[in-house]
Parts: structure tokens; C-alpha cells; sequence
């Protein structure tokens, strides 16, 4: 497989996994989320990322988020399942899991909490790779990872046979940049933080976007890979200038990515739950300005 095997382009939002009362996955207001986005003009979802709270679902709630995700795809656009794992036995377990629900692909990102080598990190690349035949999208996310996929691994990683894609969420244009250059002749390349630079991304041939803005954003969050894809670039700069206000808004003064994005969410009037523990909802003055910093862009 390579860049050529799939069709994925476009913005493909990374959605929430909302939870109801009781904190069970929330089918119907997902089921809400995704027509909402592919109306608004996704081209297809991420479900079960690091936007989808991944880490606090066991085994079965994550392969019951793949089948969901699969059925609310069908026919509407391209579906990925996160299936990173710390182990390969576990990585694969999902990923067979998100095949036989119906999804189109994998992402995996590197095994985390440990740190890595280069070879270390390839090699859990390898053996995944040579036990599955399925589409895979490589997650770089050092941030939360801790591993990163450097533009000289990826390019190694590149030359596994089920690596189609990458999604590059480093927050660091260069690396973003040396990435793109160097892998997007045999893979898709897809920018994670397009709220930053999502518009420089598409100019230098970004295949597309993965990111948790549309959540709250949208089409707006949406328009930014249309307008800037199309040339429109007047639209397409001022739209990157309310994303990179959003994000500033959405980790600062208290805040984190994700329960800003379920308290958003909520406010706006989209069914999102809280955020499971570890993370909290938010409150008290840190959700006051939230909602302000909303109002003033004119995200209501």
C-alpha cells in the first residue's frame, strides 16, 4: 500500500466520544456530532483519539466506538479508529477489532509513557505492520506521546507495506515541514494542529486535516481546508486567525484541550458529557471565560 491505495482527503474531524448521565458512550449524540460535520462539509472522522478520550475506555468501549464510527460513516466518508497501544499484542487486538467493524484505517501512535529509540519505535511499527493487512496512519504526537516520529523515522516508517498516511501533530511547523517533504511522495500527509497552520499546511500540500476544532467549530473549522485547498486565501487567513485565537483560548487561563472542548460543546448546545476521570469538567472562572472568549469570536 502507499498514498495512492486510498482516497482520504480533506478535514476529517477527530470527534469526541460523549458520554451520557450514566457515563456510557453516548451513540446518539455522536450519532448527532458526525451528521452535523459531514453536512458541514467533513470529509470523513477519527474516532477513539486522543480528542475521543482513548485512554479512559477499556477494550470493549473502544471496539464498540469503531462499530459506531463505521456506521456513521457508511456511505458519508472515510472513518478511522485509534488503536495505539503501549504493546503490540494489544495494538493489534484493536486494529483487528477496528478492520472487522467496518472502519477504514488505523491510527496508531508510538508506544508512550516510555521513552524510546528510533529503532525501538520502528520496530513496533514493524511487527504491527507485518501482522495486519489493513491501511495505517501514523500518529506523531510528542506532546502527549512523549516519543516522537522524527521526519527521518518517518520516512523510514514510510516504507512499511500497510503505512499509507501520516498524522503529523507535532505543533512545530519545521518538523511538520521536513515530514511533508519527506514522506508525501509515498504517503498522505495530514496536519494535526490545523487551528495553527492548517492554511501554510494546505499551501505546501498537506493531503488534508485531523483536528478536534470542528468539534465546536463548524463549518468554520471545516471551511479552513476548503477555502485554502481552493485558493481563497483572504478566507482562508482570517479563519486560521480565529483558530489560532481558539486554541489559544481553549489552553489557557486553567484550561486544557479537551474538557474545553466538552464544555464548549455543551454550551454551544451539542450533547458532549463531560470528559471522564482523570480530566474534569471545567468551572468557576476558568469556564465564565471560555464562554466569553466564545461570544467574541462569534462562536455562539
Amino acid at each position: 500500500m502507499n498514498r495512492d491505495s486510498i482516497n482520504w482527503w480533506g478535514p476529517m474531524p477527530a470527534v469526541v466520544t460523549p458520554f451520557d448521565d450514566d457515563g456510557a458512550i453516548d451513540a446518539r449524540a455522536m450519532q448527532e456530532t458526525a451528521e452535523r460535520l459531514f453536512t458541514d462539509g467533513a470529509t470523513g472522522l477519527l474516532v477513539g483519539g486522543c480528542t475521543g478520550e482513548f485512554w479512559a475506555l477499556n477494550f470493549d468501549e473502544r471496539c464498540e466506538l469503531f462499530a459506531l464510527g463505521a456506521r456513521l460513516g457508511q456511505d458519508r466518508g472515510t472513518v478511522l479508529a485509534g488503536t495505539g497501544a503501549i504493546t503490540v499484542e494489544e495494538t493489534l487486538r484493536l486494529t483487528e477489532a477496528a478492520k472487522a467493524a467496518g472502519c477504514d484505517g488505523a491510527l496508531i501512535l508510538p508506544p508512550y509513557f516510555i521513552h524510546l529509540s528510533d529503532d525501538e519505535i520502528f520496530e513496533h511499527f514493524r511487527e504491527i505492520d507485518a501482522a495486519v493487512s489493513f491501511p495505517i496512519v501514523l500518529y506523531n504526537i510528542p506532546g502527549n506521546a512523549i516519543n516522537a516520529i522524527t521526519p527521518q523515522l518517518a520516512s523510514r516508517l514510510a516504507d512499511l507495506d500497510n503505512v499509507v498516511a501520516i498524522k503529523e501533530s507535532s505543533g512545530d511547523w519545521n518538523n511538520f515541514y521536513a515530514t511533508l517533504i519527506g514522506v508525501r511522495e509515498r504517503i498522505r500527509v495530514f496536519c494535526g494542529p490545523s487551528s495553527i497552520y492548517g492554511v501554510p499546511a494546505v499551501v505546501a500540500g498537506a493531503d488534508g486535516f485531523i483536528d478536534c476544532f470542528p468539534n465546536v467549530w463548524s463549518p468554520g473549522g471545516l471551511d479552513l481546508y476548503h477555502a485554502a485547498k481552493a485558493g481563497r486565501l483572504d478566507e482562508a487567513n482570517e479563519l486560521q486567525q480565529t483558530g489560532k485565537r481558539l486554541t489559544e483560548l481553549f489552553t489557557s487561563g486553567g484550561r486544557s484541550l479537551y474538557p474545553a472542548t466538552k464544555a464548549a460543546m455543551s454550551h454551544l448546545g451539542f450533547a458532549a458529557g463531560d470528559p471522564r476521570p482523570p480530566l474534569r469538567p471545567l468551572e468557576g472562572l476558568a469556564l465564565e471565560e471560555l464562554h466569553a472568549g466564545l461570544a467574541a469570536l462569534n462562536i455562539e
